[in-house]
């Protein structure tokens, strides 16, 4: 269970970091090309919010099971993204972005997992 945790956990602490660093740090037209509603459907202090959100969730899947300090966080860190994902796939499902949306549901997908397999520690 611990090793379907840490795959699970580590593509997704991956995918959130990059993710979330990009939104942090890129301008608003530098985001335009790969995320369209960053600045337009979403003003972009929420977009930096949103950032800062994946981020703290990347380190939320990994350190509490690796430092074996209130592991309940990382509970707590998947589910909070899969909530994220959940909002997510609602902007770009109004947006007419099937494909994205398709993408955010396997993300909460892999949250819920990386949920369940948590409480084994």
């Amino acid at each position: 269970m611990e090793t379907a945790y840490w795959i699970t956990a580590g593509l997704l602490a991956t995918f959130y970091a990059y993710g979330g660093a990009v939104k942090v740090v890129r301008s608003q037209e530098q985001l335009q090309p790969m995320m369209a509603w960053a600045g337009t459907d979403v003003p972009m202090p929420v977009v930096r919010v949103i950032g800062v959100v994946e981020l703290l969730g990347a380190l939320g899947l990994v350190l509490p099971p690796a430092l074996d300090i209130a592991v309940g966080l990382a509970i707590a860190a998947a589910v909070g993204l899969a909530v994220l994902q959940v909002l997510a796939w609602r902007v770009h499902w109004r947006r007419g972005e099937r494909r994205d949306s398709i993408m955010n549901v396997v993300l909460v997908v892999l949250a819920a997992v990386a949920a369940w397999l948590a409480t084994a520690f």
